[in-house]
């Protein structure tokens, strides 16, 4: 049955992933069915924040099936400009929070649902109550490091794609006896890694949450070649990893702006000289955001989407949806975004790695 007409906006921010669409579109769907219409705004914040504003009304038949099957965002994202400290021209900043709560409010709508990950999620609550706008948030990272959600949107399919490349890697490791460096995402969380080092049966797994020293990994992989007669090895590590000597490495992009990137090579030069063995390294970067949603990436984000808007119909706000025992529950946003959720050391997932006899560098 209908409720009373309602028009709610819905953006994604910060960096994509796979199965933002898949949101969209149950959102979308949700809301039809109960009479309201959904407002697009494009390109998060920034599509608000420009004059005129950059938004699309979405309709059902706007998103069949074929939508939530493709990477990336249709509204498009910006992980760039935050509003409170918004870089100008002239290289001042200047706060444009004001502009961006005018700008919603210029579309008359009755709520917004948020989707992305801590930072985007802190950004867009200050907003919300600067401005007094009801905000329902949706876990989307690939990093999986927000806290009370078991799973974000986004993560099963990184993992997949690093799973994969450990497959694709392997059997050419093997044809040229080579040690295999695989570079994966995870900014501060190894999550991605230790994942997908068990799946795809990584030697060695290094993430920033376990300080490794380069004598266990070199005794490892030495140990595969020499004692269990296996002329290669699979390394994966988290591009947060530090050098031995406790430095990040990273990359300055355009604008100045730097990332994590280059720990893979790092590695392979100096396992390179201390094993005397030939190594090659591959750096996924944004391989693992781009590609098509796996199915269960598809199904949370489409539980996801639809509770965000049951969320809305119920009059409450100020809540993140999340995935918890297998249902979808919501928190609040600010428990989700201060409760980080980094590798836990001595949790399952690595207890299980050392079973199997992966290495976390940490060995004595």
């Amino acid at each position: 049955m209908a409720q009373a007409q309602k028009r709610i906006g819905i953006l994604t921010s910060g960096g994509d992933c796979a199965g933002l669409n898949a949101v969209i579109r149950a959102a979308v769907h949700a809301a039809d069915q109960k009479g309201w219409e959904v407002v697009g705004i494009e390109d998060g914040t920034a599509g608000v924040l420009d004059r005129p504003h950059r938004y699309q009304v979405l309709t059902p038949a706007m998103f069949d099936t074929t939508i939530m099957r493709l990477g990336g965002t249709i509204l498009g994202t910006t992980n760039k400009g935050n509003p409170f400290k918004f870089p100008m021209p002239d290289g001042s900043f200047k706060d444009r929070s004001n502009e961006i709560i005018e700008g919603i409010k210029e579309l008359k709508l009755d709520a917004l649902i948020g989707i992305g990950g801590d930072g985007s999620l802190a950004i867009l609550k200050r907003l919300a109550d600067q401005g007094g706008i009801p905000l329902v948030g949706i876990p989307k990272t690939i990093d999986n490091d927000l806290g009370e959600t078991e799973n974000s949107v986004g993560f099963e399919t990184a993992v997949y794609v690093a799973t994969e490349a450990l497959d694709r890697l392997q059997p050419t490791a093997a044809s040229h006896d080579r040690v295999m460096i695989l570079e994966v995402m995870g900014r501060d969380a190894g999550h991605i890694a230790l994942s997908a080092g068990i799946g795809g049966g990584a030697d060695v797994i290094l993430i920033p949450e376990i300080e490794y020293n380069f004598e266990s990994i070199v005794a490892k992989i030495k140990k595969v070649r020499e004692k269990e007669g296996r002329n290669f090895a699979l390394v994966i590590v988290s591009e947060a990893v530090k050098t031995l000597s406790g430095n990040k490495i990273e990359v300055e992009h355009h604008g100045g702006e730097t990332r994590y990137g280059g720990i893979g090579h790092y590695l392979g030069e100096n396992l390179s000289k201390e094993c005397s063995c030939e190594t090659r390294v591959t750096v996924l970067g944004h391989v693992q955001r781009g590609c098509s949603p796996i199915p269960s990436d598809r199904i949370l984000a489409s539980a996801f989407g639809v509770h965000a808007v049951n969320l809305i119909a119920e009059g409450k706000s100020d809540r993140m949806v999340a995935w918890s025992n297998r249902c979808v529950i919501d928190v609040p946003i600010e428990s989700a975004i201060k409760a980080y959720q980094a590798v836990d050391v001595k949790g399952t997932l690595v207890q299980t790695a050392r079973a199997l006899g992966i290495s976390f560098g940490d060995e004595m």
